[in-house]
């Protein structure tokens, strides 16, 4: 078995968002220029220099990890809004919310000697049994190369569509391969974890999540970019991270639409929270259906692939 929805920068992005809820993820190799990979390494650098490895099992020993990207990098600020990411994420998430959210920013940084991390799926921490709709959708860019020795993300495809008992098989994980400067997409559901690095090099990796806008954030974007520095983004980055209506009436502050209060509107009357054509937006949502609940954990799956 192995990886199979391969595909390059000029590749029509509708039929990649395809690939991404069929078979919960894709690949596009070389999604950003040699100019772009370089902003993003300068951007990061100081950061990466300064932080430190982890101390426990999850989140790894020996990976450097942090996060508030948007407050940080230029370069992350235009990752973000890549058409091809963005098509994926419209395809898996609006069908369900009128405007998604940035829930995860961050750098993972595989030094060698890091072990597999246990597979998982990114909404666990939501309290939603699979199979269930794609509540997130996930990219991993690669800012170094992505290859089995080194730590390239595993991924489980087709687990989006399993059941939370359903345990993979050593021969269904697949270990991710690809240039740097190319980007992994895959719905939260899909299990997924980080490689081992059996290499004698770091692995660098830039993660940028999206979730339903109905949803708490995974990362608060509103603490982790400074509210004078969020005033001076761009509109469309302020309302990626939520500086806007999730719905008629969702996410407003003392009944001001957020990027008018943020603006220094104070008077209800000077703000708008029912923007023309979001009721019919609403109206048109595909409605989730909860027929019973039960209590169980997260699930995590340590499968030996070596």
């Amino acid at each position: 078995m192995s990886l199979q929805n391969m595909f390059d920068a000029e590749s029509d992005t509708q039929s990649v968002a395809e690939a991404v809820m069929r078979d919960g993820y894709a690949i596009v190799s070389n999604a950003i220029d040699a100019a772009e990979l370089e902003a993003m390494r300068s951007d990061l650098r100081p950061h990466l220099e300064s932080a430190h490895t982890g101390h426990e099992d999850f989140m790894g020993s020996r990976t450097k990890r942090f996060g508030a990207l948007i407050a940080k990098s230029e370069a992350v600020q235009t990752l973000l809004m890549h058409p091809m990411v963005l098509a994926a994420a419209d395809k898996a998430l609006l069908p369900h919310c009128v405007r998604y959210h940035v829930q995860y920013t961050g750098v993972m940084h595989l030094e060698p000697g890091e072990k597999a991390q246990v597979l998982h799926r990114d909404t666990g921490l939501y309290p939603f049994a699979n199979p269930c709709p794609p509540m997130t959708v996930a990219t991993m860019w690669a800012i170094s190369d992505f290859t089995e020795e080194n730590g390239g993300t595993l991924l489980v495809p087709g687990s989006h569509l399993w059941e939370d008992a359903r345990v993979p098989e050593a021969h269904e994980v697949l270990a991710t391969r690809m240039p740097a400067g190319s980007v992994l997409m895959y719905t939260g559901n899909t299990l997924h974890g980080g490689g081992r690095n059996a290499s004698n090099a770091p692995r660098t990796g830039v993660a940028l999540h999206y979730s339903l806008g109905w949803l708490r954030q995974e990362e608060n974007q509103y603490l982790a970019v400074p509210a004078e520095q969020a005033r001076h983004l761009p509109r469309e980055i302020r309302e990626i991270m939520g500086y806007a209506l999730g719905s008629t009436h969702l996410g407003f502050v003392d009944h001001v639409a957020p990027d008018d209060y943020l603006n220094g509107v104070r008077d209800a009357a000077d703000s708008d929270l029912a923007p023309e054509g979001m009721s019919e937006q609403v109206d048109a949502l595909q409605r989730l259906h909860v027929s019973d609940s039960a209590p169980g954990p997260s699930r995590y799956y340590e499968i030996k692939t070596e």
